[in-house]
Order: C-alpha cells, then structure tokens, then sequence
C-alpha cells in the first residue's frame, strides 16, 4: 500500500520544526491526505552532503506509488542541482515530491518533467554565473598584462569535436538521458558538453519542445 511520509529538516537544534510541521499539516487536511510518517533531522542543507543525511535513507526506503512531502524545496538542499537531481531520481523511480510553500506536486507526468527540466535549467544558469565571475577576473588578469588562454568562445564551431550533434543531444535530453551520459556518448568531458550546450543554447531548444509537447496534449 503507498504510504506519504513528511520530511522535516532544520539546520541547527536551535530552530523550530513547528512551522514546517504546521504546513505539511494544513496541507494534507486541505487535501485529504493522511501522512503516515514523519522523519526530521538537524542538517546543514549546505554543508552536509547529501548522502550522509538521514533524507538519503528516507529516499531509499520509499518505493513506486509513495508520496514524500516537504514544507518546501529549499528543505531537501540548498544546492540547487541536488534539488533537482533528488526530484527527478525520485518521479523517475514513480515517486511524488510535494513542495507545500511552493505549491508543487511532481509526480511521473509530462508536466512534472518539464518543472524539473526548468529546475535543471536554472541550476545552469546558476552555474553560467559563476563562470561569468570568473571570466570577469580573468578579463581583469588580462588588462593587467598577464598572459592567458583562448577566450570561451572564440573557436569556429565547425572546428569543435561536438559540431553536427545538436539534434541528437536535444533528442536524448528530450528522453530524460543526463548529460553525464550524453558525455560519454559522445567521447568529451561533461564540462566541455556544457560549454557547448551554453554556446549554441540547446537547453533552451529543448525547453522549448517539451513546453510545446506539453500544450498539445
């Protein structure tokens, strides 16, 4: 039978679960849902590793037809990309995350999977800004004399080792295949399959598509 368990964290003892306690409550009064268990912790979502938190067993334990409830994303980490991947590792497995203060259910539906596509998209642009401030300090190393590399960007992308596989990367991300892999597809760093999938803004075709898919049904 499926079971709904409540997930509760809070980063220090000092905090209070009450509130987050009180939310998942009045959501599942509101819609009918009983919860039969409810697992806290005291964890940095920050700092402690996913793996080694109590959430990393919960997720285990939970099999295809369950519900894991939280009072919001934030809860699960702060690292934007662990948010994502635990999301979809979870509706891949048939698993439902509800987020309570963000109001989201995902669940193994076309809809739920374009959320997380746009979940992964903005941990990219996250990304995108961090290298944004690095290349701003490498620009000022460079008005300072120092020497440095070709620019990002700067290459004709006939001459790259992914040119003419646009249309195949945007049909594996279209069926859920992670980057990782698509990486070792296509025999190059994963690193260097961002660099490309951010110049030639494949991601962004690829949002496209499954929001286009997803109004047709």
């Amino acid at each position: 039978m499926s079971r709904v368990v409540a997930y509760i964290r809070v980063s220090t003892s000092h905090q209070d679960v009450d509130n987050q306690r009180y939310e998942i409550n009045r959501y599942a009064e509101r819609s009918g849902i009983q919860i039969d268990e409810v697992i806290g912790e005291t964890a940095s979502g920050y700092k402690t590793q996913l793996n080694d938190r109590k959430l990393s067993d919960v997720m285990a334990d939970l099999e295809k037809g369950d519900t894991l409830i939280v009072s919001e994303t934030s809860r699960i980490s702060r690292r934007l990309m662990d948010i994502l991947n635990t999301i979809q590792g979870l509706i891949d497995r048939g698993i439902n995350v509800i987020a309570v203060k963000e109001g989201i259910v995902f669940k193994d539906d076309i809809n739920s999977k374009v959320l997380a596509f746009a979940f992964g998209l903005a941990a990219e642009i996250e990304r995108n800004l961090i290298s944004a401030r690095t290349r701003e300090a490498l620009a000022k190393k460079k008005a300072d004399g120092v020497v440095l590399g070709r620019p990002l960007g700067s290459a004709d992308p006939k001459n790259l080792k992914l040119y003419g596989k646009d249309e195949e990367y945007i049909a594996l991300r279209m069926k859920r295949v992670p980057k990782a892999a698509i990486a070792r597809m296509f025999d190059v760093n994963v690193e260097t399959l961002r660099r490309y999938v951010l110049r030639q803004e494949l991601d962004k075709e690829v949002l496209w598509k499954l929001h286009k898919k997803t109004t047709n049904f």
